[in-house]
């Protein structure tokens, strides 16, 4: 999790060996990000068939299959990964096919019936990013891991929200298809860009649950000690900035993509450096 993320469009809500972190951890946490946006770019990058991606990112499985087994991975990536990752850190290799499994879903499925699918999607396409780097830092209770499935779940939340004109162009909907209808918003309105009163009501709506989402998992900002809290704190405090903006567009995310600028980082840096729980 880090606040440079809402700064790019690529692979959100992960790590990118921020200055924020711990030295210890900057190169693991470089070697899983390799990891993970290689393998998104294998499921939304490029002009490869459904088939290709499935194929690649089995390739990558196969080597997680390696490392399980006690073999030798083939690829550098997967040495570095074994060793210094999941063999020396003693993380989790289920986390690491739970993210797996999330990018070829990207692939084959473009539409959620529910919240309860969307949020099953963000408990392997995000949770794992937090649970992870807790296990790096030594940090990984059953409640920092619970705290922290609530803060990468509400990011990957506002990440869709965000980017719902981008999906759309991608032909992908995570907006949950019976809240939709129960708001009287279709996929017209989606592709017309219209930001009437039915849709204003859905998305006042997402972003009041993602808020409460994100503030149940804000705790553990001050749980963790030094410059992982840190991290953690300004982390949710963008997340939450983000969705105070996306309101302050009347939730037209059609003509605009709300993101962080350089104005946000002085009051987001002094709030994060005075640990509160996040409020409206």
């Amino acid at each position: 999790m880090t606040t440079e993320t809402y700064a790019v469009d690529h692979y959100e809500n992960f790590p990118v060996a921020s200055l924020l972190l711990p030295r210890p951890m900057r190169r693991p946490v470089s070697i899983v990000y390799r990891f993970a946006r290689s393998a998104d770019d294998f499921a939304d990058e490029g002009e490869r068939t459904p088939a290709e991606r499935l194929a690649l990112l089995d390739g990558y499985r196969a080597e997680l299959d390696r490392i399980e087994a006690g073999q030798a991975p083939q690829t550098p990536l997967f040495r570095d990964l074994e060793r210094e990752v999941i063999r020396a850190c003693d993380v989790p290799i289920g986390l690491f096919r739970d993210l797996l499994d999330a990018f070829s879903q990207d692939v084959v499925k473009t539409r959620f019936a529910d919240f309860g699918e969307v949020m099953q999607y963000a408990r392997r396409s995000a949770n794992p990013v937090g649970r992870i780097v807790l296990h790096l830092a030594g940090q990984a209770s059953p409640r920092n891991l619970a705290w922290s499935d609530g803060i990468c779940s509400a990011l990957q939340l506002i990440n869709f929200w965000q980017d719902i004109a981008i999906d759309w162009r991608k032909d992908r909907i995570y907006l949950p298809q019976d809240e939709m209808a129960r708001y009287g918003v279709d996929e017209a309105a989606i592709a017309a860009g219209r930001n009437d009163g039915p849709w204003r009501a859905l998305m006042a709506f997402q972003l009041d649950r993602t808020r409460r989402i994100l503030r149940a998992g804000s705790p553990l900002g001050t749980a963790l000690p030094g410059r992982l809290g840190l991290e953690i704190r300004l982390t949710v405090l963008g997340g939450d900035r983000i969705l105070q903006k996306i309101a302050a567009v009347d939730y037209d995310v059609f003509e605009r993509r709300p993101t962080l600028t350089g104005r946000d980082w002085p009051g987001l840096v002094l709030r994060a450096l005075l640990p509160r729980r996040i409020r409206s």
